[in-house]
């Protein structure tokens, strides 16, 4: 790692309304370095790469940037990715029905004589794919690609701009192990042998201490510390816990005493699902689950290995094909055609992807609080809506959902807080069963605690409870039982009695 600064950002202020996003922040990064920033959902870390690449332009914040030795007056993204500097946020900004080559060059187009030359162009993709480790046909449209291969066609669009500052805003957030292991090294590779310099936006502690050289921490927009990881000196990840939320976290999970004598109140016998387009191919083979009033069960498996895919065709059918088996709700049969039955038979799901699945992100809190539940609202033909609002309140006040008010638009809420919306919703549907398919993906250490108290006291209230999650800690800190799956099948059913993630793992495996 050089000792060249390569940016430098000084006493940067940046309001909306009466709102302070960032409050005199500074930061600071060596050129050839890799620099996380950590802090809460809502802290300001989006905000402050917004400044710096132009999104949010000069004159519309106060403060100084100085990049590569020079005051920099950013007014747009082009002026900054001109300086060779590219952001890539976490909503990946890809066109799906172009291809993979179309996507790299997209406004960088490979023009000749007025005109696209088709044969540079796909030779230079494969040129930067390789250098990305895409192993794809350039020509693939980008609806057939994960994402984790989404994610390595942006950085190839960012080389393809001559970078020389990578920003990454929750790199990993929507990634399996494997992905996010492939795009780390990625990272250090451009590093060690291109020479960029990376800043990493990211909750995820094990990947900064994995990964980053330097971490500033932000909190409610102000720049808290810097601290410096070296080989002689890892991350106290407690002293970054405590400086992210203002407040040393005594445990990451708070304590919950098992529940054992519940009654069986779901139940799946032989549930099979085959693929909703591809009819012919299995995706969950006779699995078997049962879960108990009070009771909070995880499900951990590998991408692909039918977890959530399993969760959505008992939620109303809302995933699968030729769905054979017996789902049993409070001891009775029953065969839910629809998300309305499933509603109605006190069974809620929490989708993985709360933007797209979970909420109506232009609508506000009070209208997606009430959403699922709006019978509950009708007076005469219309919709109570004092009543409407004093059930929004109510629930923004118990799950402590931070906003100006229920009449803010769930698009403004930081991640945390739009999951908090999204618990809201399905909780005033007075569910007896709730299924959480990752119920803290892209929420920082704070915030996930609180979900993790909002689980427990659902569970103390006699709901059955079962979480779907990647993360192995998250699932042996919060569990009674875990059932592990792989392709499609039930491997193991184990108490959680001084589980590690080894055990979980070689049942995921198996």
């Amino acid at each position: 790692m050089h000792e060249k600064t390569i940016l430098e950002m000084r006493n940067v202020r940046k309001t909306f309304g009466p709102v302070v996003a960032l409050d005199q922040v500074d930061l600071l990064v060596k050129e050839q370095e890799i620099h996380a920033i950590c802090g809460e959902n809502g802290a300001g870390k989006s905000t402050l790469m917004n400044v710096l690449s132009g999104v949010y332009p000069y004159g519309s914040y106060s403060g100084e940037i100085d990049y590569d030795g020079k005051v920099r007056q950013f007014k747009n993204l082009r002026d900054s990715e001109k300086e060779g500097i590219v952001i890539i946020h976490q909503e990946l900004a890809l066109i799906p029905y172009l291809s993979i080559m179309e996507n790299i060059f997209l406004g960088n187009e490979q023009v000749e004589r007025g005109s696209i030359n088709w044969d540079k162009t796909k030779e230079k993709a494969i040129e930067l794919m390789d250098r990305v480790g895409l192993d794809a046909d350039p020509e693939e449209l980008i609806v057939n690609i994960g994402v984790g291969k989404q994610q390595l066609v942006e950085i190839a669009k960012a080389m393809a701009k001559d970078v020389r500052l990578l920003i990454l805003d929750e790199p990993t957030a929507a990634l399996n192990e494997d992905d996010s292991e492939h795009l780390l090294g990625l990272i250090r590779n451009l590093r060690d042998n291109n020479g960029i310099t990376a800043i990493i936006i990211s909750h995820k502690l094990n990947e900064i201490a994995a990964i980053a050289d330097m971490v500033t921490v932000i909190r409610d927009g102000k720049s808290i510390s810097k601290i410096e990881i070296t080989e002689t000196s890892p991350l106290d990840e407690d002293k970054l816990i405590a400086d992210m939320v203002g407040r040393s976290l005594e445990a990451r999970y708070p304590e919950h005493k098992r529940n054992e004598d519940g009654e069986v109140i779901f139940e799946t016998i032989d549930w099979t699902v085959y693929h909703n387009e591809d009819t012919h191919r299995l995706v969950n083979d006779k699995v078997n689950i049962q879960v108990k009033a009070g009771e909070i069960i995880g499900i951990a498996g590998l991408m692909g290995s039918g977890r959530t895919e399993f969760a959505m065709s008992v939620f109303g059918k809302s995933y699968g094909s030729k769905i054979q088996g017996t789902l049993r709700l409070n001891g009775k049969e029953v065969n839910l055609k629809n998300v309305g039955q499933a509603i109605h038979h006190k069974l809620a799901y929490v989708s993985e992807d709360r933007k797209v699945y979970g909420l109506n992100l232009i609508s506000t809190i009070r209208e997606n609080t009430t959403l699922s539940n709006l019978n509950d609202l009708l007076k005469g033909f219309s919709i109570d809506r004092e009543k409407e609002k004093a059930i929004a309140e109510k629930y923004r006040k118990e799950l402590r959902t931070k906003s100006a008010s229920i009449e803010s638009k769930c698009s403004e809420l930081s991640g945390g807080n739009q999951q908090k919306v999204v618990l809201s919703k399905w909780i005033y549907t007075n569910p007896d069963i709730m299924i959480l398919d990752e119920p803290t993906r892209g929420i920082d250490v704070g915030a996930k605690y609180e979900i993790y108290e909002i689980i427990h006291k659902l569970a103390d209230q006699g709901k059955a409870i079962i979480v779907i999650s990647s993360e192995l800690p998250e699932l042996l800190g919060i569990s009674d039982r875990v059932y592990t799956m792989a392709e499609g099948k039930v491997t193991a059913n184990l108490v959680n009695d001084d589980l590690t993630q080894d055990d979980l793992m070689k049942k995921m495996t198996a």
